[in-house]
């Protein structure tokens, strides 16, 4: 399985969007470098105010730009970084993937997944029903979020738009993505 990065995004303050850049340098360890959330321990807001010394599982966010055209026959509008991702992916079903799948970016890159992105009430502030359309249940009334992937960066570099992703499956039994 493998795609390719769309579009890279960062942002040194909190906001929910993150400008889109030409590229990103991610850090072993830490996430992207200059950005809000990158770090050894979390740096979400509520995160940090229940336990700021829990470990940060969500130093990159990715999400596939196949979201933008489902949500877009809703009437949306959505642009790579304007959700707050890292790296907007095509071609990989990233919602599908097992914890720990390792995402090799380029020549150096590597990410391992941890969960799924818990979406927010910041996504209806950002366009009103939106988070709706994100989050979700399926036939068997469970939650299912779509808002995309968070992960660690287990080997850092520099990532660009149109770079190649392979995906590398962990032994199994595989663990489906929760929230983190």
């Amino acid at each position: 399985m493998s795609g390719t990065v769309v579009a890279v995004s960062s942002n040194g303050g909190y906001s929910f969007s993150k400008p889109n850049r030409d590229s990103v340098r991610l850090l072993t360890g830490l996430g992207v470098e200059g950005d809000v959330h990158a770090g050894t321990t979390v740096k979400h807001r509520s995160r940090m105010a229940k336990d700021p010394t829990r470990p940060n599982l969500r130093q990159v966010h990715l999400i596939h730009e196949e979201l933008f055209a489902e949500v877009g026959a809703d009437g949306f509008e959505v642009a790579p970084g304007e959700l707050g991702e890292n790296i907007t992916t095509r071609g990989i079903d990233l919602l599908a993937l097992p914890v720990g799948t390792l995402l090799h970016i380029g020549d150096d890159v590597v990410l391992t997944v941890t969960g799924l992105r818990n979406p927010c009430l910041q996504i209806d502030n950002f366009q009103d029903g939106l988070l709706k359309r994100v989050v979700g249940r399926d036939d068997a009334g469970n939650v299912v979020r779509k808002a995309g992937i968070m992960s660690v960066v287990k080997e850092g570099g520099e990532v660009c738009p149109g770079d190649p992703v392979k995906v590398e499956l962990p032994g199994g039994p595989h663990q489906a993505l929760g929230p983190v």
